[in-house]
């Protein structure tokens, strides 16, 4: 399945309401340099390899890793996933199961720092998007904080969301980093 960050204008409306000013730190997170991380050897057209997120003192990292270095060193890694390095004739295109994005989605669930909170609610737009989450309701906390409930389609559960009130630019930068990260173009 071929990703499509692009969000529904509806969505993205309806999370610009009551607009607030949400500090958002610029992310960097750099594209795909080609090689693994661990060993700096290149990796050949065709050939397969993880492509994690590192959580460092600067914020979420991208690293690539060959599958041998994966498996001997097992590095620590925020969310990870396979990928395959494209060659040169070849469009880049990512082919990523939705299962994924929902673990990477569950993963950020517990995270207070407002970089990963405003990653959070992104993925949620997208995932929304996808029909894989949907709106049931929104409330305001104790804390002043709006939280949006949503329904995991075919699961049974429901989970919660902080609204960071992103403003539309926020909202494609961070689609954009997130393209980056997965090597998505738009």
């Amino acid at each position: 399945m071929i990703i499509d960050l692009s969000l529904d204008k509806n969505i993205v409306n309806h999370c610009l309401k009551g607009q607030s000013s949400t500090y958002m730190a610029d992310w960097e997170i750099k594209k795909p340099l080609g090689q693994c991380y661990g060993t700096q050897e290149p990796f050949e057209p065709g050939q397969e390899y993880y492509a994690a997120l590192v959580e460092t003192e600067q914020g979420l990292v991208r690293r690539d890793y060959s599958i041998g270095y994966w498996q001997e060193h097992k590095p620590a890694v925020y969310c990870y996933w396979k990928t395959r390095m494209t060659r040169p004739e070849q469009k880049k295109k990512l082919f990523i199961d939705d299962e994924m994005l929902m673990a990477f989605f569950d993963r950020l669930a517990d995270e207070t720092d407002p970089e990963k909170i405003n990653f959070r609610f992104v993925l949620t737009l997208i995932l929304m998007r996808k029909r894989k989450l949907k709106y049931e309701s929104s409330h305001i906390d104790s804390t002043g904080q709006e939280l949006w409930t949503l329904r995991v389609t075919g699961q049974g559960r429901t989970e919660t969301v902080v609204n960071p009130h992103l403003t539309e630019d926020q909202i494609e930068q961070l689609s954009g980093q997130m393209g980056q990260i997965l090597q998505v173009e738009f």
